[in-house]
């Protein structure tokens, strides 16, 4: 069982303030949703495949071609900056 110790622990690991009566109902709630999972884990699933849905699904996507833009100077013109042929971006990495 959880109590709400680890609530507020876990509350502040995930940077969320909680009131007291707040607390109380996600302790009641986790709790339950604990209860359940070990309710789960009293299954015997030795013969079951491990699997990452319960149906089958397989995403559509087309081919990535390769294509050229008709007018490259069109696009480059309408950035803040450019250099050369290329947009000219602010430095996000640390130099170290």
């Amino acid at each position: 069982m959880i109590d709400r110790e680890q609530v507020r622990k876990v509350a502040l690991l995930a940077r969320l303030e909680l009131t007291p009566e707040e607390e109380e109902q996600f302790t009641t709630q986790l709790g339950s949703i604990l209860d359940y999972v070990e309710q789960l884990n009293e299954l015997d699933v030795t013969n079951v495949p491990p699997t990452t849905r319960a149906i089958d699904v397989s995403n559509v996507t087309r081919k990535d071609d390769l294509q050229p833009y008709a007018d490259r100077e069109a696009i480059l013109s309408s950035a803040p900056e450019q250099e050369g042929e290329f947009f000219k971006v602010p430095k996000i990495l640390n130099a170290e």
